[in-house]
């Protein structure tokens, strides 16, 4: 596959709900004025000087609105091209599940200068069509551009030393999540017998990388999934609570009240 399927550059968030895009990890930096969007239940508002990162899933962004002023420029990234440019470092995993819950990052003025260094740079390597070690010299800038991301992140929450085993771990944890196992298996137990640790371990493991336990996770996936689809009306109750295996009507209702803090009914008002 050609780089330029890899990355695609954009100077607007109103494609990033785009489904062809749900696969691509989106950064972006904002140049000037604001824009105000939802996700994962949460209100954002991405402002000149701050970078944001939602690693895929950009379906999940909604309501996004731009300023008259509003002057961005996105990258997108696919999953395959980050993992060949991911420098070897165990950071990466913090920082995904921390942008989960919060994709944007508020930068220092030289932080500012750095990002915007490195988003001109891949943009420069994009257009040099003609130069002989294109892939690589792509792999490189977007190598940096992330090396950059990590440091920012660190910068702002820190640094935990974490074992390659603890990250394999969380990696294998997170990914199971993202496929949808949480749709029948929301036992912790589940996740650690396919893992081959302990549910102990697998909490603990989860805590010292993300700062919250495995459980957390789980219910944040099931949540977040099960007031997507209550927002789809084509869908009935009992329809969205057979996906999630539950073994009746007011078992999901209580599930949702539980979690959710509100009536399933309610969600679709």
């Amino acid at each position: 596959m050609e780089p330029m399927q890899h990355i695609i550059i954009d100077d607007t968030l109103a494609r990033i709900s785009d489904e062809k895009l749900s696969g691509y990890l989106t950064h972006a930096y904002c140049y000037e004025g604001f824009c105000t969007f939802e996700r994962n239940g949460k209100s954002f508002r991405f402002e000149a000087g701050d970078c944001m990162i939602v690693p895929r899933r950009g379906d999940l962004v909604e309501k996004v609105e731009e300023s008259d002023d509003f002057k961005v420029s996105v990258i997108y990234v696919t999953q395959e091209f980050i993992e060949l440019s991911t420098p070897q470092s165990n950071y990466g995993m913090r920082g995904h599940l921390a942008l989960f819950e919060n994709p944007i990052m508020k930068l220092t003025p030289q932080q500012q200068e750095i990002c915007r260094r490195n988003f001109e740079a891949v943009k420069r390597r994009l257009e040099q069509t003609s130069h002989r070690f294109r892939h690589d010299a792509l792999m490189n800038a977007v190598e940096c551009m992330i090396i950059d991301f990590f440091d920012f992140h660190a910068e702002l929450y820190g640094v935990d030393k974490i074992s390659s085993q603890q990250h394999q771990l969380m990696e294998q944890f997170v990914e199971m999540l993202e496929n949808g196992d949480y749709r029948e298996n929301r036992e912790i137990s589940y996740y650690a017998d396919r893992l081959c640790v302990t549910p102990k371990y697998l909490s603990e493991v989860s805590k010292k990388v993300s700062g919250l336990p495995a459980a957390f996770w789980i219910t944040r996936y099931t949540s977040l999934e099960i007031s997507r689809l209550l927002r789809d009306r084509n869908l009935s109750l009992t329809e969205i609570s057979d996906m999630f295996g539950f073994t009746s009507l007011s078992h999901f209702s209580r599930y949702v009240m539980n979690n959710l803090g509100v009536k399933p009914s309610e969600l679709r008002e």
